[in-house]
């Protein structure tokens, strides 16, 4: 999973998890399968309307700390939330983040929300403040 850029596979779920939430973990390091691990973490921690909220929370926190509090979206991160929560209620017994991409490579790509949402939604300001409903897809 190295060619995947994530910049926390020598951490522990433990520790990734303390790093990420105290925005100890430099912003550079994130990446996007780092958004996935985070979610899927709380997701096998925590009921799906928590972990949203916890994961709403968590990003918009390190996104801020780390001067880039516009790069927050809503839409986007419940979007992803319900893409992992979806592909972990298909393999809930997986108990390691790199089976569970492996078993899910769709989540590692950073576009699978084009096939939910158009662009012009997206982009838009109210996807970016408010959760706003996929315009092409459904949403597991």
């Amino acid at each position: 999973m190295d060619a995947l850029r994530w910049g926390t596979a020598h951490l522990t779920d433990e520790e990734f998890l303390r790093e990420f939430e105290s925005c100890r973990l430099p912003g550079e390091s994130f990446h996007h399968a780092d958004h996935v691990r985070v979610s899927w973490i709380y997701l096998r921690r925590f009921d799906e309307p928590a972990s949203q909220e916890r994961m709403a929370q968590s990003i918009e926190r390190f996104a801020t700390h780390h001067g880039s509090p516009r790069k927050f979206h809503v839409t986007m991160t419940l979007a992803w939330m319900r893409l992992v929560a979806g592909a972990w209620r298909a393999t809930p017994a997986i108990a390691r983040f790199e089976e569970f991409a492996a078993a899910h490579p769709r989540l590692l790509d950073p576009q699978a929300l084009a096939q939910h949402y158009s662009a012009e939604l997206l982009g838009s300001a109210s996807a970016r403040s408010a959760w706003v409903a996929p315009d092409l897809a459904p949403l597991p």
